[in-house]
């Protein structure tokens, strides 16, 4: 199941046509996909950024050219005599900011065409590396030639090209053979709904959904009266007395209807910048 593919069925399931997913997961792996619903679609742009913490097994002993277990073997295979220790001291490089390729099978594009349709091809593939954060990486244990990691990296990163990489630098090959994705951002594994248990809430799907006053938390919130949401709803500027130092301010009719995102353009002048209705 790919990304896509959930979207189209919180469709289905929801009946709202305008569905968006924060982060693409691969369809190999699992876990957190944040969806964003309706006029809530415009918030991407806040969640673009967000950190990522997955768990996941990589295999020794040979590389794919997919970098991951949906891939086909290239290189030789070996028997990797590998200790749990020789692991734990190759990861030690993969730490901190630094350039990393993307896998030629990736949704990255090249002169406008995604690299994975020239890769099918047999069409050389020029990505350009990218430079990404990893804030942890860990190898929690060793089963024959797997090792289960734990690893939080910077938007953007892959983790298939950390498994791959690793597997060169120990010189036997390896490959991710498993991932699931605990973490995006603010939102964890323990908030998530499976498909099947939202399917069951059927027209009751909203319950699903997180209160909008628990989103951008970094951001202060105020309830407006309807003269200041009238004037926001139609690009106005309006002042805001409470809120003289900070950037953004969430304003809400009630306390749970997000009307807008302001930015502060001067003293207590805030304009809207991102109107939800």
């Amino acid at each position: 199941m790919t990304s896509h593919d959930v979207v189209n069925r919180i469709r289905r399931i929801t009946g709202e046509r305008s569905v968006g997913h924060l982060g693409t997961l691969d369809p190999m792996a699992t876990g957190v996909l944040p969806l964003l619903l309706g006029k809530y679609t415009r918030l991407a742009q806040f969640f673009s950024t967000a950190d990522k913490t997955y768990t996941g097994h990589i295999r020794f002993g040979f590389a794919t050219d997919t970098y991951d277990a949906e891939g086909q073997q290239s290189g030789p295979v070996t028997q990797p005599a590998l200790t749990l220790e020789q692991i734990r001291e190759a990861t030690l490089p993969f730490s901190g900011e630094l350039a990393q390729m993307p896998p030629a099978f990736s949704a990255k594009k090249v002169n406008g065409v995604p690299a994975y349709k020239l890769a099918r091809e047999g069409k050389p593939v020029e990505l350009q590396p990218k430079v990404i954060n990893i804030h942890l990486f860990s190898i929690d244990s060793l089963a024959d030639d797997t090792a289960s990691f734990t690893i939080k990296v910077s938007a953007g990163g892959y983790v298939r090209s950390v498994a791959h990489e690793l597997g060169q630098s120990l010189g036997c090959g390896g490959h991710l053979s498993s991932l699931r994705r605990t973490q995006a951002g603010v939102f964890t594994l323990d908030q998530a709904w499976t498909l099947d248990a939202l399917a069951q809430l059927d027209s009751k799907a909203e319950r699903a959904l997180l209160h909008p006053r628990t989103l951008l938390t970094e951001m202060p919130a105020v309830s407006a009266d309807e003269n200041v949401l009238g004037r926001l709803r139609n690009g106005a500027q309006v002042n805001l007395p409470e809120f003289s130092d900070v950037e953004n301010v969430r304003v809400f009719a009630g306390q749970r209807e997000l009307v807008a995102i302001a930015r502060r353009v001067a003293g207590t002048l805030f304009q809207p910048f991102v109107v939800l209705g």
